[in-house]
């Protein structure tokens, strides 16, 4: 199989979607491996490294989208890449349809076979593909949070950890899987005042059992988290429907109760956000004032880091990328059922049913589509 990986585009993004080592793997397997020139200097990969390993470097990203028969990227295709999208191809990223309905049709209309990270699972229900973006993302919401805090930055001028004779900054964080559980031991670890809101009892005594005294977990009703939010100088929304678009769980009408100059990082933003006030930004304008919040609501926070979040991802995607050029997607999705979870579209058909319910589109199952 003929694997391309063109260089991101989106705002900012630095992230590569093949490190050199994966695409050394796929073409000691027996691949081709087409890498648009500079695609992976941002993450500290020139083009060297890539024709080290063996792949092929070529000037533009048209001739990748033409010639290969499997493309590998980070972010979601933006417009002028859906339209080099066609039927027969496969589109293998993160995709977060659901708040998105535009890239969901043009990906239907291109008739691209297009297998989502953020909805492949494992055996134990989680997100193996999601995982690695989502603990460095959880890692950085309290230190961007720390900076949207900054006076200059509109913040309420409030030191994370304090200072003697001065407490430290209230944090909330909505959510405590993933990102939340890093989220809440890194801002723990800055000296905040930290409290993990979640609905699931059960994972509240993991946490506590876990890190019991390093921040505290409160169940997440809604008089709870109006309560907690109204009182924090920081709220991390860190919550997480696979495959569907965020819940708001913070209202406007909730911001007129909290501090002014409080800070909001919302990183379920690229499922819509879970403030109601949400709507992404980049890392060249990464905060927004709403009735006196500060909103920090960039849709990429991890390439923010991309070295590190390029060589995470990539440990993650590479045995799955491999096992759709060695198979075909056909075969690999009947192989690995938690694959055939990350099927969102099918030759014009949508298959991921959260998606379907969130834009109201029909949608037919993977299962279904794999007989197609």
């Amino acid at each position: 199989m003929l694997i391309g990986c063109p260089k991101e585009i989106k705002n900012q993004e630095y992230r590569v979607g093949l490190t050199p080592m994966a695409a050394r793997e796929a073409v000691a397997a027996g691949h081709g491996v087409l890498i648009e020139t500079g695609a992976g200097i941002g993450a500290g990969f020139p083009d060297d490294d890539y024709v080290a390993a063996g792949a092929q470097i070529v000037p533009a990203a048209s001739e990748v989208f033409a010639g290969a028969e499997m493309i590998v990227k980070v972010k979601e295709p933006q417009a002028g890449e859906r339209a080099q999208l066609r039927e027969g191809q496969i589109l293998f990223t993160y995709l977060h349809l659901a708040p998105d309905p535009d890239q969901t049709h043009d990906l239907l209309n291109s008739g691209v076979t297009a297998i989502a990270y953020e909805t492949v699972t494992d055996r134990n229900g989680g997100l193996p593909l999601l995982a690695p973006m989502s603990e460095v993302a959880g890692k950085l919401a309290p230190q961007v949070g720390a900076w949207t805090l900054q006076k200059a930055n509109g913040g309420r001028g409030v030191l994370m950890g304090g200072v003697p004779g001065v407490g430290p900054a209230q944090a909330v964080v909505i959510g405590g899987g993933v990102v939340g559980t890093h989220a809440a031991r890194v801002a723990a670890g800055m000296g905040a005042d930290v409290t993990v809101l979640d609905m699931s009892l059960s994972r509240l005594r993991q946490l506590d059992d876990l890190f019991g005294g390093q921040f505290r977990t409160r169940y997440a009703s809604g008089a709870n988290t109006a309560e907690l939010v109204a009182q924090a100088d920081m709220v991390i929304g860190a919550v997480l429907i696979p495959g569907a678009a965020a819940p708001k769980l913070v209202s406007r009408a909730e911001l007129a109760g909290m501090k002014p100059g409080a800070a909001l990082v919302d990183v379920a933003i690229d499922q819509g956000g879970c403030f109601e006030t949400s709507r992404a930004t980049t890392h060249d304008d990464p905060i927004y004032d709403v009735d006196g919040i500060m909103h920090y609501c960039v849709a990429n926070m991890p390439g923010a880091v991309a070295r590190t979040s390029t060589i995470a991802l990539g440990n993650a995607t590479m045995p799955f990328m491999l096992a759709l050029a060695n198979k075909g997607w056909r075969q690999a999705l009947i192989d690995d059922p938690h694959l055939l979870e990350g099927l969102n579209t099918h030759a014009g058909q949508l298959t991921c049913a959260p998606v379907g319910r969130a834009l109201g589109i029909d949608v037919l199952s993977p299962k279904l589509a794999l007989r197609a």
